[in-house]
């Protein structure tokens, strides 16, 4: 028979054992806090976001995307040049030019200087509206910004692509020759007589530059009103959906006319409208998430600012522990 006796032994654990211990301690409590906190931040009401204004805060926003708002001057520029340069003249023989003898309407149904007003003055009224229901200046700011991205980066992507191909318009017979009298060159390309100005944008027909800036800043603003109506929330309202829809058949609008306006083909305002919409696209999920988002409706900026203040007020809290 074994007998046990209870003897009593002395601690022969290292001196940092305790203190691994509560540092392994405060890490789980620390971990448990955060992960509270980003499920809090996931639910949480629009109410706690818009706390930053356009006096207390917009000119540190602006200094930080000061280099944003230099490139936009450069697609400015780069825009300027690519419409003062003389595009691709492509050869126009007499055969041609029987698919080129449409009316030559001097006056748009849209003029180009409307484009700005509906593509870029019209949504950033929407953008000023609800920054004066919310005072977020994150949500101001990136908004202006991107929908000047797409419009610029659009116009860049346009005019290159007109100057390259050089397509002659529907019209091109009639700005060729006014007079309706034909005249061509040895090669058989047409010897033009017309206005050189004329002439010059009659071979800007590929693709239609009213469509893709309509569509670069309408388009923009569809994803911008999907996002803050919560289209997408799974309640099933369509009526928002609607509303969303609004801007995209505008701007469709605006491309049936240049094509009434025998200024374009019918090619070229479908490659206009898909340029516009993918660059807007592009431009709004750069500055915003997806309108399905749970947070779908705030800038990526606001998020990222909840964040860390949430992950700040949690680490003083720990300290203080």
């Amino acid at each position: 028979m074994y007998s046990w006796k209870r003897t009593k032994t002395r601690n022969t654990f290292p001196s940092f054992i305790p203190k691994l211990h509560d540092s392994l301690l405060n890490f789980a409590f620390y971990m448990c806090i955060s992960r509270f906190c980003y499920r809090r931040l996931a639910r949480m009401p629009e109410i706690e976001f818009g706390m930053h204004t356009v006096r207390s805060h917009g000119a540190k926003v602006a200094k930080n995307h000061k280099c944003d708002w230099l490139i936009l001057l450069v697609l400015v520029a780069m825009d300027g040049f690519l419409n003062y340069i003389h595009p691709f003249n492509r050869y126009t023989n007499t055969k041609m030019l029987e698919d080129l003898k449409f009316p030559f309407k001097e006056h748009d149904t849209i003029p180009m200087w409307a484009v700005p007003i509906f593509a870029v003055i019209l949504p950033c009224t929407v953008f000023l509206i609800y920054y004066h229901y919310r005072r977020d200046v994150y949500d101001l700011h990136h908004a202006i910004l991107g929908i000047l991205y797409s419009v610029l980066v659009t116009a860049v992507i346009t005019d290159s692509i007109k100057d390259a191909v050089g397509r002659p318009r529907p019209n091109f017979f009639y700005r060729c020759f006014p007079d309706g009298i034909e005249a061509f060159l040895p090669n058989g390309d047409v010897n033009c007589h017309g206005d050189p100005k004329v002439v010059k944008e009659g071979y800007k027909s590929f693709p239609s530059g009213h469509t893709s800036w309509s569509f670069a800043g309408l388009a923009f603003l569809s994803w911008y009103l999907c996002g803050k109506m919560k289209a997408f929330d799974r309640r099933g309202h369509a009526a928002k959906l609607c509303i969303v829809l609004l801007p995209l058949l505008f701007a469709a609008l605006v491309g049936i006319s240049r094509i009434d306006d025998y200024w374009h083909h019918w090619t070229d305002v479908f490659t206009g409208s898909i340029i516009g919409s993918v660059v807007a696209s592009l431009c709004y999920l750069l500055f915003f998430p997806f309108p399905h988002d749970i947070n779908g409706w705030a800038p990526h900026a606001s998020i990222k600012m909840r964040e860390n203040i949430e992950l700040h007020s949690t680490s003083v809290r720990i300290d203080t522990v």
